[in-house]
């Protein structure tokens, strides 16, 4: 199911009584897990978020994520584990154990067939049609799949081992764990691994008798299904291992792998350091002498939030901290590095920077932190850089202009250029000899002019036009279209006019302000990825709504009044034309408030 990118509709808090209900729902469908380890599973008071997504076949999914990863997901109804809780708790359901080179074809979106499957001694797991369960390979009994149970037990070995074993929802390196932290699967020794065989009997992967017949089996099960399996059942068990699929992977994933050992600490640790390297980095880079003394508000915006890394977000709510004043407090009393004094009442500023500090002048600058460098506009498998499309207004001939066109040659439902448009008028009035003798400003009216440029009640009064003019009413008379063109990509042409961005302010509640967003992919734009920058660059919680009446139109919701911030960031950093951003007049005016 998550074999290709998903669209997220919303991305929200939970509340208290969904969490009450969550865990509920939890404890009823995976009754083995202990009420202790389901309370660690879901704390509560750290921030849980629901996440409602759209799969690629428009499957309406919730997703449970906490500290970035997703725990559960519920699809129709039902509640599934994801692989990053089955790592923490690998017996919570029964297991299919598989070769290690079976999962890339999981990973493809295949199902687990039963010739696949290595039946250990103790057989097979006690399983009923549709139970959840897991798969896991040989030599790791981490799980790297979750689905549901195509046959019972007793059914599977009745069929001769043979068919479709489980159908599989979610795996290890799809979508859905690539929208967490991206970390590996622990290593967890399989004591039964050693020796077995297809179906639990020995397999000597030396002798060539034993590995044609097993590939035999396998090639034999795909002719009856439309499923593939494997290519080698057999060949070279006792030397795969998750680590060699991984190999197989891309540099950019192996650069992610590498980070893996950061991801087992706390979430709370790896804010604190992220906290520390961006405070450091803006002291040394960003902030000059002259600033000081300099607003705390002021230097988390724009210093401390620019210095974030690619990929990252800073948030200082996840560190320690909990607060930007108790960081700089700790910063000023057990490292001497600032000085911070309450200059307003309410208001703390930074009066002092020790320059010559140890640990300041040790550090060093990242290369590349910019958090809003390249958008990702390719699902997340590679940054690309957004340029913005080339729009041309053009022009279609309209059933009432046809007689104006037709020595063009020009038939109803030609899309014209507007210079092609006053060109054949020019040519037209030229070869019938229209222009005014006493006056060359003005074109005298024969009547197919009259019958396609002027109203009914015109005729009797209007003799001639002027150029303009005539150019004008003709343009107005013709169907709108316009032409988008991305780069690399064919030009799209539609009726009408185009779509502006929308940026527009409602209210929610009794005195809270949103802002709108709406037709950013008119122009190529992800809301996802929009949202995600507007959220790290104002510090405000973003959602996406569905248009209703809009099949593929998303809306992205920001808190607060931002018009001010969006109109500048698609301006400045998308690039968008002015005339093409309906909504700015709105922002908020400068000023004290009466």
């Amino acid at each position: 199911m998550f074999a290709r990118p998903f669209r997220v509709k919303s991305n929200t808090a939970i509340k208290g009584s969904d969490r009450r209900k969550l865990k509920a729902d939890i404890s009823a469908a995976f009754p083995s897990l202990p009420a202790d380890e389901l309370s660690e599973l879901i704390p509560n008071k750290e921030e849980l978020n629901v996440v409602k997504i759209y799969a690629h076949k428009g499957e309406s999914v919730t997703l449970y994520v906490l500290h970035k990863n997703p725990l559960f997901f519920e699809l129709e109804k039902r509640l599934y584990p994801t692989v990053y809780v089955l790592w923490r708790y690998p017996a919570l359901l029964p297991t299919f154990r598989t070769w290690p080179p079976v999962l890339q074809k999981l990973i493809g979106g295949a199902d687990l067939m039963l010739p696949g499957v290595v039946v250990p001694s103790s057989g097979l797991p006690d399983v009923k049609q549709g139970d959840c369960c897991a798969v896991t390979v040989v030599s790791n009994r981490a799980p790297v799949a979750v689905g549901t149970a195509a046959l019972s037990s007793s059914e599977m070995q009745s069929v001769g081992m043979k068919g479709r074993g489980v159908c599989v929802i979610h795996t290890y390196m799809d979508n859905l764990w690539a929208f967490g932290d991206k970390s590996g699967p622990p290593s967890l020794l399989d004591t039964e691994s050693k020796g077995q065989g297809l179906n639990g009997e020995e397999c000597d992967v030396d002798s060539e008798e034993e590995e044609e017949k097993c590939m035999e089996e396998e090639e034999q099960q795909q002719q009856s299904s439309e499923e593939t399996v494997t290519d080698q059942a057999c060949s070279g068990i006792g030397e795969l291992s998750l680590a060699k699929l991984e190999g197989e992977k891309s540099e950019k994933d192996n650069e992610e792998e590498e980070g893996n050992e950061d991801d087992q600490k706390m979430p709370q640790e790896i804010m604190d350091a992220l906290l520390l390297q961006c405070f450091l980095h803006a002291l040394k880079s960003k902030v000059k002498k002259s600033e000081l003394p300099l607003l705390t508000s002021t230097f988390l915006r724009n210093h401390m939030f620019s210095c974030c890394p690619s990929g990252k977000q800073l948030d200082i709510k996840k560190s320690s901290y909990k607060k930007l004043s108790k960081f700089l407090q700790t910063m000023q009393q057990k490292h001497n590095l600032v000085r911070v004094k309450e200059l307003t009442k309410g208001v703390e500023s930074i009066v002092e920077v020790d320059w010559k500090n140890r640990e300041l002048r040790s550090f060093s600058v990242p290369e590349e932190t910019d958090v809003e460098a390249a958008p990702a506009q390719d699902g997340g498998e590679g940054e690309t850089l957004y340029h913005p499309p080339e729009i041309t207004t053009l022009y279609s001939v309209s059933a009432r202009l046809e007689p104006l066109f037709l020595d063009a040659n020009k038939r109803k439902g030609t899309i014209l250029q507007p210079a092609e448009v006053r060109n054949i008028v020019t040519e037209y009035v030229k070869q019938n000899e229209l222009v005014d003798e006493n006056n060359k400003n003005y074109v005298t009216i024969n009547p197919t002019l009259c019958d396609c440029l002027l109203e009914k009640s015109e005729y009797q009064e209007i003799e001639s036009l002027k150029w303009d003019d005539l150019f004008s009413r003709t343009l107005g008379r013709m169907q709108e279209c316009y032409e988008v063109v991305f780069p690399g990509q064919a030009p799209r042409r539609k009726k009408g006019h185009i779509e502006p961005i929308d940026i527009s302010v409602a209210s929610r509640g009794s005195n809270k302000k949103v802002t709108l967003i709406k037709n950013l992919e008119v122009y190529g734009l992800d809301p996802a990825v929009v949202a995600t920058a507007l959220q790290h660059r104002v510090q405000a919680s973003s959602v996406l709504h569905p248009i209703p009446g809009s099949k593929d139109k998303v809306l992205v919701q920001i808190q607060g009044n931002q018009i001010h911030q969006v109109g500048n960031f698609l301006l400045d950093h998308y690039q968008i034309p002015r005339k093409y951003i309906q909504g700015l007049d709105k922002a908020p005016k400068g000023g004290k408030k009466k």
